[in-house]
């Protein structure tokens, strides 16, 4: 008679912050024998390419309470219980064995219907700070996880301490050795995901154009800008006789990353993990428009340890950025230590430790 695995049902959504640490658990689960569902939305079912093909994606309705005109806003509440309605009926129809939700208004449906349903259930919060849709459920799940440590969490919840998980593919990387700034090609990787892009695109080749002639001919850049802005980066850095790739997406970034010399970042967590897993000196630059400020929690832990420059926002210039990329990449052995730090920091066996509670959270109900 053949054993039925277990099944997880990941519901995650709307970013890559959501999604990537979403993949990493669902690679680990399939690793360990399990079967694997995604629950998400339209939008993120557009984030869900790099999943493993064996990985089922369900499609439910949801929205976001927080964006969009007065019409848009008014019919979220029946896209939402919409959503919830299918989830619930493939909860009960499925019964999983864990729901696991990574945050984002697309986990909504499925969170609700596997409190509904009394399904085993956890979320996974990847920043310093909950967001709407995790506060939403920290007291309604068996277990919260974080991957920012001190996380702030909603009066009377206990969490544990995880790390966020990385894909497969940026733990390739983990580690590699690190090629110090010098006279030779150096890369500059700016990445700066869907939301955050538009100032680094205003403010990066501004900064690049400052900087010594002798020290930017060694450049070569690689940054994500949005389709809209992706002409107008690339032309800057041409007009300076800089080699650049501005993509609004590069499929090999953990790649990319491990080349680096220097990364500017927004300091989401995916990101901040990922620099920390591979080891490479950064600036980060906080999104402002974070109503919980939850970016520059998330970079407390590579500031602290010296392995990155944290410039707000309202600091960020092409003459502040100009005068930081030029003192790391002319200083190598301050580069080294910031890489070495940048190590330090690292918590590669999150994923692990993120598997191992889906585990326990399913043994606990079978007893």
């Amino acid at each position: 008679m053949a054993v039925v695995p277990p099944h997880l049902i990941i519901a995650a959504g709307g970013t890559g912050g959501h999604m990537f640490p979403a993949q990493a658990l669902a690679e680990a689960m399939l690793r360990r024998g399990w079967r694997v569902t995604l629950f998400t939305d339209a939008r993120g079912v557009r984030y869900a390419g790099g999943f493993p093909r064996v990985v089922e994606v369900r499609q439910v309705a949801s929205a976001t309470l927080a964006r969009g005109g007065f019409g848009m806003k008014l019919i979220a509440p029946f896209r939402i219980l919409a959503g919830i309605v299918v989830a619930s009926w493939r909860m009960v129809w499925n019964r999983p064995a864990v729901v696991v939700g990574f945050g984002g208004y697309p986990a909504i449906p499925a969170m609700a219907a596997a409190w509904l349903t009394r399904r085993p259930r956890m979320i996974h919060e990847q920043n310093g700070v909950l967001g709407r849709v995790n506060r939403l459920f920290a007291k309604r799940v068996d277990i919260v996880a974080c991957g920012t440590w001190p996380t702030e969490l909603p009066w009377g919840v206990k969490a544990e301490h995880t790390g966020t998980p990385v894909r497969a593919a940026v733990l390739d990387w983990a580690g590699v050795a690190y090629i110090p700034p010098g006279d030779y090609p150096m890369s500059l990787v700016v990445i700066g995901g869907s939301q955050g892009a538009r100032i680094l695109s205003d403010v990066v080749p501004g900064a690049v154009a400052a900087l010594p002639v002798v020290l930017r001919r060694h450049i070569r850049v690689a940054q994500q800008a949005r389709p809209e802005d992706a002409g107008r980066v690339a032309a800057a850095y041409a007009g300076i006789g800089v080699n650049a790739e501005v993509e609004p997406f590069f499929s090999d970034i953990p790649r990319r990353l491990s080349e680096a010399q220097l990364i500017i970042s927004r300091s989401g967590a995916s990101s901040v993990a990922d620099i920390s897993i591979i080891g490479r000196p950064s600036i980060l630059v906080p999104l402002a428009a974070a109503l919980r400020d939850e970016q520059t929690a998330n970079a407390r832990a590579l500031v602290s340890a010296n392995a990155a420059i944290l410039i707000p926002e309202e600091r960020f210039t092409p003459e502040a950025v100009a005068e930081h990329i030029a003192a790391v990449l002319t200083r190598p052995d301050a580069a080294i230590r910031m890489s070495a730090a940048a190590l330090a920091t690292a918590q590669p066996d999150a994923t692990r430790q993120l598997a191992g509670l889906v585990e326990t959270l399913s043994k606990k109900e079978r007893q």
